[in-house]
């Protein structure tokens, strides 16, 4: 009978290389720091891309503010100051909110698919890395480049809209005082009735036949009724009724934005840009390609969204109900006109109402979407043949 021993020299080699297999974490799910950060230098190199977030994110909003600036600097009486409340909506709203979506949902589809377009998939699989942290390695990596960018963007906005607000606001084209209650309003229309009776809008039977000129000046058409004979006290009681109609439309306006109304905005438009790389991660993972992605991204913002925000399908109303643009226009503070119609909830309202939907409801379907394209990304690339 014999005996095996092993020479201590080969004992201290097994004991390290169990230690070695302890702690490999190769086949974890969970993408390491280093994962982390190779994928953020890999987006990075993408020049064009990176140009294109530059651009959108900071370059647009900075060269518009920087323009309306030197025109009024140049010439004030012809140009509007650069910031305050209107020019903080119509870019929040208009431009940043639906141009980061498409931005961040091309970066996502970038990260999503680079790997089999250059060939580098079977290279990655080879290392033994879990498939699911290479594709988890992706989203905190993406959402580093995209994250910081919308919010650079966006403090340039806030502090030129704050800034360089107008110091008097101009409602329905007359300078009146902001911020006041109804009991204020109602003052100043009552010490300022020919220009409310003929410059603020009314619904119901008071009229006047007149209007404001171009210098702010009350102008009575031939024929029309001559302000010399209506009584005051009659006029200022017009005056006053037709200030408490207006009153809810010019609670609205502001000099510039709140800081509440800042930083939900803020988040906001974050959201947006986070569900737009997400939601492209996973379809350029699902699809193996970018171009197609891209273009969906770009129908579903652009063109599916607006159609579906307002025009409720029947029998098909819980299925619209389902899209994320939907929830996210639920969800958008309630200073902002809503995005993508003009409409809604701030001073530019008249669009339709949306169709409607809870806040639960919208915070549910935003969360299923992250989680659902999240879901589906990974599992294809599980599955996917090296």
């Amino acid at each position: 009978m014999t005996s095996t021993s092993l020479s201590p020299a080969s004992a201290s080699s097994n004991a390290i290389g169990e230690r070695r297999d302890s702690n490999d974490r190769r086949g974890s799910w969970i993408p390491t720091g280093t994962m982390i950060t190779t994928r953020i230098m890999e987006l990075r190199r993408r020049k064009g891309l990176m140009a294109a977030l530059l651009v959108v994110n900071i370059g647009i909003p900075t060269i518009f503010l920087t323009v309306r600036l030197v025109a009024h600097a140049v010439a004030p009486k012809s140009y509007g100051v650069a910031g305050g409340y209107d020019i903080f909506t119509a870019l929040v709203a208009g431009v940043m909110y639906v141009f980061g979506f498409i931005v961040a949902a091309t970066l996502g589809c970038s990260a999503g698919s680079v790997d089999l377009t250059e060939g580098m998939f079977r290279h990655l699989v080879i290392t033994g890395r879990s498939r699911l942290a290479l594709y988890f390695a992706r989203i905190p990596a993406g959402l580093a480049i995209v994250v910081p960018m919308v919010a650079a963007g966006f403090a340039i906005v806030c502090a030129v809209c704050v800034f360089a607000a107008p110091t008097t606001l101009s409602y329905q084209g007359l300078n009146v005082p902001a911020g006041l209650s109804l009991s204020g309003l109602e003052s100043w229309a009552a010490n300022h009735p020919k220009e409310v009776v003929c410059g603020f809008n009314y619904r119901g039977p008071i009229g006047y036949a007149c209007g404001i000129g171009p210098k702010g000046q009350v102008m009575t058409p031939p024929g029309a009724t001559d302000f010399k004979h209506v009584p005051l006290a009659k006029l200022k009681a017009d005056a006053v009724t037709i200030a408490k109609q207006d009153y809810t439309d010019y609670s609205q306006h502001f000099l510039y934005p709140s800081l509440a109304l800042m930083v939900k905005s803020g988040l906001w438009i974050e959201l947006e840009a986070i569900i737009g790389f997400i939601v492209g991660l996973g379809l350029a993972s699902l699809m193996g390609q970018r171009t197609v992605p891209v273009v969906l991204m770009i129908v579903l913002e652009v063109i599916l969204t607006p159609l579906l925000l307002h025009s409720p399908i029947p029998h098909l109303i819980n299925f619209q109900r389902g899209f994320v643009g939907l929830a996210m226009a639920h969800l958008e503070p309630g200073g902002l006109p809503h995005a993508l119609t003009g409409g809604g909830g701030g001073p530019g309202g008249g669009a339709a109402p949306l169709i409607p939907e809870s806040t639960t409801v919208a915070t549910c379907v935003v969360l299923a979407w992250i989680v659902g394209w999240t879901t589906l990304g990974a599992w294809r690339m599980a599955r996917r043949d090296a």
